[in-house]
C-alpha cells in the first residue's frame, strides 16, 4: 500500500495539521510506504503523483477542500481519500462526495451533518483522530518543566487551574465556564482560569469581550488569558499543569484537545453533544453537560471558500443547527465536584488515560486507517 498524506504540511500546530501528521507518523512507523504533501501545494501534490504513484491519496480537512484534497488527484486518475471535520453545515460538492468510495470523518456527529446535508452515508466511515500518548501522559506535578507553566500563567501552588484552549477560548465553551464559575465562586477552593488563545485579530476581538464578561461577572482576577504561538512540544506541559480541563464546545467535531488532556490523565468538562459523545464517557473520564440552547439558521452568506461566487445566498427549507450552548448549572455543578474532590479528578483522569491510550493512540488510528482501505477499497 502507498499513502500520500496531504495536509497542513510541514504541519503546523493546529488541529488538522496535527490530524494528518500523526496519521503519516503512524503510517511510516508501521512500514506503510507513505509522503506528507501540503494539501494546497498543486505542484508539490502532482510531482507526488507522478513519480510515487500512490494507491490512495488521504487528504484532511473539510467539505470546503474537495478541490485540493479529491477534485485535484482525481484529476490524474488517482483515488482520493477526504478524512473531514465539519463546520455544522456542508453547502456544497454532495455530488462529487457521494461518488466517492470512501469518506473518512472524525466522529459520528460529523457524519449525521453530512448526511443530513444530503450525502446518503453509503460511503461514510469514522475514523477518530490520533493523539500521541507517549508525549501526551500523565507528569509528575513537582516536575520543574510543569511548575514553570503554571508560574508562567499566575497559577498559585495552592491554586486549582481550570484550563481551556483553543483559536480562540469562547468558541470551546469559556463564556460559559466563565458564568459557572461565577455561580461557584463564593464555596469553591481558590483556583485560576487560565484561557490559552491562538494570537490572530478576530482573537484579540474576542477575547475583549470575554474579560468584559469576567469583569460583569467579578472573577476578573482569577481569569487568565494568554496569546501567542506555541509548539506541540509546550502542549503536553501546558495540559499537565491543569487541574480540570474545560471545554464546553460550541462546535465541536471531535474534540483533539480534550482527548490529549484525559491523555494527559486530565479530568474533562465537556458538553453532551457533538464529537464528544463520542471520545468522552459522561462520568467515566469527564462531565458532559446537557446542551442548554441550540443556534439555528434559516439561511447562510457563502463565497470562493464553498465553491460559491462571492456573497452566495442560501436559504434552507428547514433552519439547521450551527451552534449550541451547554447547560451553566451543569457545568458549575461538574465543576465544582472536581475542584472538591481529588480522588474524583484522580480517578477520572486515569479513566481517560486508559481509554485515550486503548482507542485514541495514533498507532490504533493509522492500524483502523489500513484496516479500512482494505476493506472498502481492496488495497493491500
Amino acid at each position: 500500500m502507498k499513502v500520500l498524506v496531504l495536509y497542513d504540511y510541514p504541519a503546523s500546530p493546529g488541529g488538522l495539521a496535527t490530524q494528518g501528521a500523526l496519521l503519516h507518523r503512524g503510517l511510516s512507523e508501521m512500514g506503510v510506504e507513505t509522503f506528507a504533501a501540503n494539501f494546497e501545494s498543486a505542484q508539490e501534490k502532482e510531482w507526488y503523483y507522478r513519480w510515487f504513484k500512490p494507491d490512495v491519496v488521504v487528504g484532511v480537512g473539510y467539505w470546503g477542500h474537495t478541490p485540493q484534497l479529491v477534485l485535484h488527484p482525481q484529476t490524474f486518475g488517482l483515488t482520493a481519500v477526504p478524512w473531514l471535520v465539519a463546520d455544522g453545515y456542508m453547502a456544497n460538492y454532495r455530488e462529487v462526495l457521494d461518488a466517492l468510495p470512501l469518506i473518512l470523518v472524525t466522529s459520528r456527529w460529523v457524519k449525521d451533518v453530512y448526511v443530513r446535508d444530503g450525502l446518503s452515508g453509503e460511503n461514510i466511515e469514522v475514523l477518530p483522530v490520533g493523539c500521541d500518548t507517549d508525549s501526551f501522559c500523565p507528569r509528575d506535578p513537582k516536575d520543574p518543566k510543569v511548575l514553570h507553566v503554571r508560574d508562567a500563567v499566575g497559577v498559585a501552588p495552592d491554586e486549582l487551574m481550570v484550563l481551556t484552549v483553543g483559536g480562540d477560548a469562547s468558541s470551546k465553551g469559556a463564556q460559559e465556564v466563565m458564568q459557572a464559575l461565577a455561580i461557584n465562586d463564593h464555596k469553591a477552593p481558590p483556583y485560576k482560569y487560565v484561557c490559552k488563545v491562538w494570537p490572530q485579530p478576530r482573537t484579540e476581538t474576542q477575547n475583549l469581550i470575554d474579560m468584559q464578561l469576567a469583569l460583569q461577572l467579578g472573577i476578573d482576577k482569577k481569569v487568565v488569558y494568554t496569546s501567542g504561538v506555541i509548539s506541540r512540544n509546550f502542549m503536553p506541559y501546558l495540559l499537565a499543569a491543569c487541574d480540570i480541563y474545560a471545554a464546553p464546545s460550541r462546535l465541536e467535531g471531535f474534540g483533539m484537545i480534550q482527548v490529549e488532556a484525559n491523555a494527559c490523565g486530565k479530568p474533562v468538562v465537556s458538553i453532551k453533544a457533538m464529537g464528544p459523545l463520542d471520545t468522552m464517557v459522561h462520568g467515566h473520564t469527564a462531565f458532559l453537560a446537557g446542551v442548554a440552547q441550540e443556534i439555528r439558521l434559516r439561511e447562510a452568506m457563502l463565497g470562493d471558500e464553498s465553491g460559491f461566487p462571492a456573497g452566495q445566498r442560501v436559504t434552507f427549507k428547514r433552519s439547521r443547527i450551527v451552534d449550541y450552548r451547554a447547560s451553566v448549572h451543569d457545568i458549575a455543578n461538574y465543576l465544582m465536584d472536581l475542584m472538591e474532590d481529588p480522588a474524583l479528578r484522580e480517578r477520572m483522569g486515569q479513566a481517560g488515560r486508559k481509554r485515550a491510550v486503548e482507542l485514541f493512540d495514533y498507532r490504533v488510528v493509522a492500524r483502523r486507517f489500513v484496516e479500512l482501505i482494505s476493506k472498502r477499497l481492496g488495497v493491500s
